[in-house]
């Protein structure tokens, strides 16, 4: 089969025998690779649970899964004809034969029923589940929850709180005279995501020799540096004549006549003086020879030489006084990390909880432990034979160890199985990593493409590296303008040349670029009664959302078409509102003003991508009444409630209540009018009635259905007022499971946090779309426009750096150390440059149609996003297309495409089982199931002495749960699992428990019972004469020609032969034996019993075992018998 440059490229990169490094390109296709190397892994017999597929997010996850399941489902059904085209399709160039068919065939049934399922999942999800599996080696919980962000937000709230009252104040009274920030929930946010380099203690004086400083320096050798003596009487005498020529002069005079003494703490005032400024071209250097101003150094000619020089003290001791404070500022840091962090993981082992970092950090240290990783990794070898790795461009170093340590086993000692083909496919894209604030360093892309390929070669592997170049997405216009914006040899390109070929090179394309709105003055003249925080019609921001919006609807209202294609037939079609894509950079003025804009111009558009919780109406409305319910005299919180759409009340209703009122609460004078508002009275007087039975939850969902509240607020609010509304309902079943679920409770819990939550806007609906880019990774529309592209200014926001892998707490700009300041700069390049692939991430969404427009103040140096833009235009010889200067670059004929108007696709009418038109019963008895240990008579022989019920049911216990967890382990692995089995039991039973249990375990008669090839515990279900009965075998001996049914017996008194065995057990057994006939139709079923007490296995004939049970009273007697 002859495929394009293109298909050929994919199908060359899922080759299944080698292993792959793939850089590719915004829509080349690389999820379709990833898949279709799945595909050809399971047709070369590769066990579905032998693949491990790590994406970023659970929804790529998903999206992997459905097509791979999608494309095995259609082979499932496909002729042999169509199969082989398939088959050719996906570049597997033999043909097939019949039995490769009917195998391919049966890879759906294969993938869907693997054990523990198809591993596609976050890297977060794999670690999850591999501390699951070896807890004890990972010193986890074997039940570890994962903890939420806001619930360890509050934990760490918590543990500042205690530290505050108890024996470790002083860390925080330490930290507190240091901290400046408005939210100290940051700050320990951020110590904890850097818990791992806390690790290590770091003394003052090591502080100060990484910042360049003497590990011995202190305040009195900066001081005796600066200071000589003679500084006061200096300065006295500078002082008159600075403040006789005024001016500046005058002001230096004042500052130096207010410093009250000579020693460090005055010394940055001196420095406010004597030195330059920070944007001064030499920043904080002495002013020799420019201060004073001239007339008062000629004044001061005899003083001149000792002000100098005193000048040059300050400034040489500036570095040193700089260094100290920080020095002082992170030693108080680490201090309280150290107590923090301390208290932190305890405070989680004691809940069972892990976060997101302990996942990859504790999944890590499980695989680079010395004492048990050898081991996980010889438990997980088997399991493990290709690793593939989605979005690599993202992964952070510590995600990349856990890794290496995986795929280490592939080409290195035993693991390395040279008769298995074990592979790696690692695809990424580093012009898309955007996500540094996750983690991500895009430049590990390219060392560990370099270290895995010398591994891989270095054991006499394939590995391969290959890009996708070709876009499947976007139009050649669009990615034209990609390349040039990027060149290497722009301002601001990429380090290396991009190269982008459009698969649909014949589909026309265009780029404008909108004239910038210039920044609005403010508006003096708005009236008084104007809400703060609402802007001007003349605001750029307003101008351009509402620009935006008059252009969708003109385009959307009139006769204007957009290029399609189908089947690569390419064609017009008329633009809808679903055509577009808003793209910003952050959730500013102009994201919520476009969102205003669309509303009140009538468009469908799907709201915002994330929300806040609490600044939700719905949920402020709602919050009111539950304020109102736990508090009723709280007159305030009714007001709302009464006022919102729960109730709507109009303005006078309310006015009229609360102004002639006689009672002084809102709610008594609201009784007293019952005849008035018997409606909201009504609903009130029920609702305070539950609030002492109902958890928040129940009281929320009451408000909500029994009284009509999620109705009566989507009709006001509208449908997005429902994201809110649910929001606030998973907050309440969050708050339950962690605390005690009171009203009160609740109502603080959500006022505590701005909780914010990611909206999912169904992308098939015929609406506008406005997000962030990074929300909008991955997804794709024909129209983007990118209205938030002007000037932006790159801060650090990190309160903690790290200087040569040792944390320090970033002071002040003006405070900062030179070595402090290298760091910070180099973070703020690296921001710049994610700033670049940020934008690269945001122009490849468009497929035909991209849109760039500005409002405000460009950049000086041309970095914006519109001037970027704007420059590539030029060198693309884009011109204008109106009177508003309108740049345009545009390829292909627009408009000489054919026309295809979309028809409204008829919706079938789905018709309804006849059982919904009818009434449902009064009850329904439910099918009792029985257990077959249930079906009547002894358990035991007649006369049998026995132990106290309760002791002889946990000694039995005891025994069936070591005789079905110990055989196969050693000694030392028996004693922890007995430890670990018999918790809470008492001591005298399990020594002689444990005993009974081994002796049966090393009996050579029962080697067969206890082999590796057996099945314990096995559950079985079914119908046995008419009755439902379900158990648990203890033990399954299955082979080719017979099953055999084991079960544990500790009965004291042990019977001599079979005749003499009880009813009750027969019965048991002779309802496995049916049960178990009807899975295995042509195999003998043979049933026995293990009596522990003798070590003695006994066979049950089967015609004993049946008629046993055919006496059952509890079995129908027709269906016994026959």
């Amino acid at each position: 089969m002859m495929f394009d440059d293109a298909t050929r490229a994919q199908i060359d990169a899922a080759r299944p025998d080698a292993s792959t490094w793939l850089a590719a390109n915004a829509g080349s296709g690389k999820t379709r690779v990833l898949t279709d190397r799945v595909a050809r892994l399971l047709l070369e017999g590769v066990k579905p649970e032998q693949i491990l597929c790590l994406t970023y997010t659970k929804a790529a996850a998903s999206e992997m899964q459905n097509r791979l399941f999608k494309r095995l489902g259609e082979w499932a059904m496909l002729k042999d004809r169509a199969l082989r085209d398939a088959m050719k399709t996906l570049g597997v160039e033999k043909e097939l034969s019949p039995p490769e068919l009917r195998q391919a065939r049966t890879l759906f049934a294969l993938a869907i029923e693997a054990p523990g399922g198809l591993k596609i999942q976050t890297i977060h999800s794999f670690c999850a589940s591999l501390l699951r599996r070896f807890p004890l080696e990972a010193n986890v919980s074997p039940r570890f929850t994962e903890i939420e962000d806001r619930a360890a937000d509050l934990l760490r709230a918590d543990i500042v709180d205690e530290m505050a009252e108890g024996d470790d104040a002083n860390l925080i009274a330490d930290v507190a005279r240091f901290y400046t920030g408005e939210d100290f929930g940051n700050l320990t946010r951020r110590i904890v995501g850097m818990r791992d380099v806390f690790q290590e203690p770091v003394s003052f004086s090591a502080l100060l020799e990484i910042l360049d400083q003497p590990a011995d320096l202190n305040a009195e050798m900066i001081e005796k540096s600066v200071f000589l003596g003679s500084e006061k009487a200096l300065i006295d005498g500078l002082i008159p004549v600075l403040i006789a020529k005024g001016g500046n002069d005058a002001k230096a005079g004042q500052a130096l006549g207010s410093i009250a003494s000579y020693d460090l703490s005055t010394l940055p005032m001196f420095e406010n003086v004597f030195l330059t400024g920070g944007g001064a071209k030499s920043p904080f250097t002495a002013k020799v020879g420019s201060f004073p101003t001239k007339p008062s150094r000629e004044a001061l000619a005899a003083q001149m030489p000792e002000i100098e020089m005193f000048m040059q003290r300050v400034e040489e001791a500036r570095p040193a006084r700089l260094a100290l404070s920080a020095a002082k500022r992170s030693n108080a840091l680490h201090r309280f990390a150290t107590g923090f962090l301390s208290r932190y993981e305890s405070a989680k082992q004691l809940r069972g909880w892990l976060d997101f970092d302990d996942l990859i950090l504790k999944a890590r240290a499980l695989l680079t432990d010395r004492n048990v990783a050898a081991w996980v990794l010889f438990r997980i070898d088997g399991k493990i034979d290709h690793i593939l790795v989605d979005e690599a461009q993202d992964t952070s170093p510590r995600q990349w160890d856990v890794i290496e340590r995986l795929a280490d086993e592939f080409y290195s000692g035993l693991g390395a199985r040279p008769e298995t083909d074990r592979t790696l496919f690692v695809v990424g894209d580093k012009k898309q990593s955007i996500y540094s604030f996750q983690g991500a360093d895009p430049q590990e892309f390219d060392r560990k493409s370099v270290s895995f390929g010398e591994s891989f070669r270095g054991a006499e592997k394939a590995f391969q590296e290959r890009s996708l170049d070709y876009s499947f997405r976007s139009s050649s216009a669009i990615l034209r303008l990609v390349d040039t914006a990027f060149d290497p040899d722009q301002p601001y390109g990429f380090d290396n040349r991009t190269e982008h070929k459009a698969f649909k090179d014949m589909l026309p394309g265009r780029v404008d670029l909108w004239p910038v709105i210039n920044k609005a003055e403010p508006d003096e003249d708005r009236p008084w009664t104007d809400p703060l925080d609402r802007r001007s019609a003349q605001h750029h921001t307003v101008i351009l959302a509402e620009k935006i919006a008059d252009q969708i609807k003109n385009l959307t209202d009139g006769e204007h078409y957009i290029p399609d294609d189908r089947g690569g037939t390419y064609f017009k079609r008329p633009i809808r509102a679903g055509d577009f894509l808003i793209l910003v950079q952050r959730r500013s003025a102009l994201f919520s003003e476009i969102i205003r804009a669309c509303k009140a111009a009538s468009l469908p558009i799907a709201g915002a991508d994330r929300l806040k919780v609490g600044a939700e109406l719905a949920v402020k409305d709602l919050a009111a009444l539950l304020s109102f319910l736990a508090s009723p005299d709280d007159n305030l919180s009714l007001a709302t409630a009464l006022k919102s759409p729960l109730f709507g009340w109009s303005e006078q209703d309310l006015f009229s209540l609360a102004h002639y009122r006689t009672e002084k609460g809102l709610w008594q004078a609201l009784r007293d009018q019952t005849k008035a508002h018997s409606l909201t009275v009504d609903v009130l007087r029920d609702l305070r009635g539950q609030v002492d039975f109902l958890r928040p939850y129940d009281l929320i969902e009451r408000i909500l259905t029994r009284h009509n509240g999620r109705k009566l607020l989507l009709s006001r609010l509208g449908p997005e007022a429902e994201d809110g509304i649910n929001a606030m309902l998973t907050q309440a079943l969050a708050f339950e499971r962690n605390k005690i679920p009171s009203l009160t409770g609740f109502i603080e819990w959500m006022q505590t946090d701005d909780l914010e939550i990611k909206r999912q806007i169904d992308t098939a609906s015929n609406q506008i779309r406005v997000m962030t880019v990074h929300g909008a990774k991955g997804l794709e529309a024909p129209i983007v426009i990118l209205p938030d592209t002007g000037k932006r200014i790159i801060t650090v926001k990190d309160e903690i750096v790290t200087l040569g892998d040792v944390p320090f707490w970033k002071p002040a700009s003006d405070e900062m150390p030179k070595n402090l300041q290298s760091v910070i700069d180099g973070m703020k390049e690296a921001q710049f440059a994610e700033r670049l692939r940020l934008l690269y991430v945001a122009i490849t969404r468009a497929e035909k149609w991209l849109i760039v427009a500005a409002a405000g103040d460009l950049s000086k140096d041309g970095s914006s996003w519109y001037q970027i833009v704007e420059n590539a235009m030029t060198h693309i010889n884009a011109s204008p297309i109106d009177a508003e200067g309108v740049l345009r670059f545009e390829e292909g004929d627009w408009d000489a495409l054919p026309t295809a108007h979309e028809s409204q696709e008829s919706v079938e009418q789905a018709v309804l089982d006849p059982i919904f038109g009818r009434p449902a019963p009064m009850f329904a008895l439910r099918e009792a199931v029985l257990a077959p240990s249930d079906l009547g008579g002894a358990k035991a022989l007649a006369g049998a002495d026995g132990e106290h019920q309760d002791t002889a049911m946990a000694y039995g216990t005891l025994v069936h749960t070591l005789l079905e967890t110990l055989p196969g382990l050693t000694n030392s692995e028996q004693l922890s699992a007995v430890q670990r089995l018999s918790h809470g039991v008492d001591p005298a039973i399990i020594k002689t428990a444990t005993d009974e249990a081994v002796d049966v375990i090393q009996t050579p008669a029962l080697a067969s019972v206890f082999a590796c090839d057996t099945m314990a515990e096995v559950p079985i279900t079914g119908t046995v004469f008419g009755q439902r009965l379900n158990g648990i075998i203890d033990r399954l001996i299955v082979t080719s020609d017979k099953v055999q049914i084991v079960d544990f017996k500790t009965n004291r008194v042990v019977p001599d032969d079979v005749t003499a065995c009880p009813d009750g057990i027969l019965r048991q057994m002779g309802a496995y034996v049916e049960m178990l006939g009807s899975v295995f139709p042509d195999r003998k079923i043979e049933a026995s019993v293990l009596w522990t007490a003798t070590r003695s296995l006994m066979v049950l004939p089967h015609d004993i075992v049946t008629n046993a049970l055919a006496c059952s009273p509890y079995l129908d007697a027709h269906g016994a018998g026959s």
